[in-house]
């Protein structure tokens, strides 16, 4: 098989010790997905407080709630903004270098992180409308920032820990999430002590303080923070050594950028610098050749995050409505809007912090032990296992003595979601990819994720109402309830768990040995073999 010699930068980078700049890189690419995380889940705690504030209907039993087309718009339309962001940035990190497109993402993060807690107007709808708008541009911010932070983190890495680093990176979304629930504790905790509310029961219009209309934006604009901290870091990051050296065709500048960031001594062979007979760098993407090296292989990465993404963003938006279904949290009219707020942030920040923060960090500590594929396969056996034991006897789980078990084992299906394919599905795409490709066929893999999600934030706000009318939310049709909801989700994880034998296992292998970098176009395909080794 014809082989193009590597070039001596990228062999120096697959074996170069584990460095204080890793570490730096992990920090500020990861401060990126701590805000990704916090911006689009936050919003999972406010929209109640929403519904209270804007759409309270005079005499009714119930505190108002948002009507079935605003709550899909409020909580999907930053998805539909990250989907649009995965696909535009992983194309412009492919064609302007990963440094290029990196700051705009960021500044795009804390001007509409700061735009969402101003969403200002004269009428509810105007509020909304706004909210909106700066929430789908922010979500196209949080977009880009998937296929460039998992590029970035995965050029410069050695190919011993360089699982490790990735999903470090992809982990910050658990402090993220955690983070949100922490600030709405805080900050709902402070409003509750300076202005006193009586449940809804009590008194319906005191029940929500004026205040109260407070309490959200800040909520929403505290996501701007950590953004903003990390932008100085990010400009000063030079462009990765392995874009330079296989895309911008320029070894001598990828050493010197290395040589700022790393210690470590590079002797360029003059004589490999420019390779004149190798073709693998002229075939297009889609074209015959891609899709016969790497087709099944960008159908694996798209499909288990696209399956992963409906289970996973339709537990976590949804935390509160499944909270409230099996009686953990009181019913609504029994609490004022601070309260309430207060009680779904203290339950989503226990349920991050027992299952989903430890499942990152077990990823992290076991991907370049067992594999990235071992890893997807047990997260997914065990999402569908929870999520049967949750459905199947689900009246048993909505006795009040019940209620705690049903806690663990929902927590267990987010532990298994994020030491699974939540953390891989980010991890692959950014190792078995061609240099010039790589940003974009991440960016195509996440966008497929982010339609799953956006299915699973609009059918399950539908499919888990009650199938009795009464019982259902205000504007909604009765759908197939929370039971047939959960054995939905865990279909859909065993169908993941199917799709994951279409991905190859990265484990020790260079990102060129991954990606055929260096072979000729035509040469035979030798498949990635898939290791477990558990």
């Amino acid at each position: 098989m014809a082989k193009e010699q590597q070039p001596e930068v990228l062999k120096v980078l697959d074996v170069a010790k584990t460095q204080f700049y890793h570490f730096t890189a992990v920090v500020i690419s990861g401060m990126g997905f701590f805000t990704d995380s916090y911006d689009l889940f936050c919003i999972s705690l406010v929209t109640k407080l929403l519904g209270r504030i804007y759409y309270h209907v005079e005499g009714s039993a119930k505190p108002g709630s948002l009507p079935p087309n605003v709550a899909a718009a409020v909580n999907g339309v930053a998805l539909c903004g990250t989907l649009a962001g995965q696909l535009f940035f992983g194309w412009l990190g492919d064609k302007l270098g990963r440094k290029g497109a990196y700051g705009i993402t960021l500044m795009l993060m804390v001007g509409c992180s700061i735009g969402s807690g101003l969403s200002f107007g004269s009428s509810p709808t105007s509020v909304i409308a706004t909210l909106c708008f700066f929430r789908f541009w922010l979500g196209f911010g949080i977009g880009g920032d998937y296929p460039l932070s998992a590029t970035i983190m995965s050029e410069y890495a050695n190919k011993k820990t360089r699982g490790a680093f990735i999903a470090s990176v992809f982990a910050m979304q658990g402090f993220g999430i955690l983070a949100g629930g922490m600030v709405a504790i805080v900050v709902s905790s402070i409003f509750r002590a300076l202005y006193h509310a009586d449940p809804y029961s009590v008194d319906p219009i005191g029940s929500t303080v004026p205040q109260a209309d407070y309490v959200w934006r800040i909520i929403l604009m505290f996501g701007a923070i950590p953004a903003a901290l990390t932008f100085y870091s990010r400009m000063k990051m030079p462009e990765t050594p392995r874009y330079t050296a296989l895309v911008a065709k320029d070894q001598t500048k990828a050493c010197q950028d290395m040589a700022k960031v790393l210690n470590v001594e590079i002797k360029e062979k003059q004589e490999v610098a420019q390779p004149q007979n190798n073709r693998s760098s002229k075939f297009a993407l889609f074209s015959k050749e891609f899709l016969r090296r790497h087709g099944l292989h960008l159908l694996g990465t798209a499909s288990t995050w696209f399956l992963l993404d409906i289970a996973y963003y339709s537990q976590n938006l949804f935390q509160k409505d499944i909270f409230s279904a099996v009686g953990w949290l009181p019913s609504a009219s029994s609490m004022s809007a601070l309260d309430e707020l207060y009680k779904i942030a203290r339950a989503q920040t226990l349920i991050a912090l027992c299952g989903t923060v430890p499942g990152y960090w077990v990823t992290v500590f076991l991907i370049d032990h067992i594999g990235r594929f071992a890893i997807q396969l047990i997260g997914f056996f065990f999402m569908t296992v929870f999520m049967f034991v949750l459905a199947i006897p689900y009246h048993h789980w909505t006795r009040p003595e019940n209620n705690i078990g049903f806690i663990v084992i929902y927590g267990l299906t987010f532990f298994f979601a994020n030491f699974g394919p939540n953390s891989t599905t980010f991890v692959i795409p950014a190792e078995i990819f061609p240099a010039r490709f790589r940003s974009t066929c991440h960016g195509i893999s996440a966008a497929a994720g982010k339609a799953g999600a956006i299915i699973g934030a609009f059918g399950f706000l539908y499919a888990s109402q009650n199938q009795d009318k009464a019982k259902t939310d205000a504007g909604y049709p009765p759908g197939i309830g929370m039971r047939n909801s959960l054995i939905v989700l865990g279909v859909i994880s065993i169908l993941g768990f199917f799709f994951t034998f279409l991905v190859p296992e990265s484990k020790g292998k260079s990102l060129e040995e991954m990606s055929r970098e260096n072979e000729d176009e035509g040469d035979q395909v030798q498949p990635n073999r898939v290791e477990v080794t558990v």
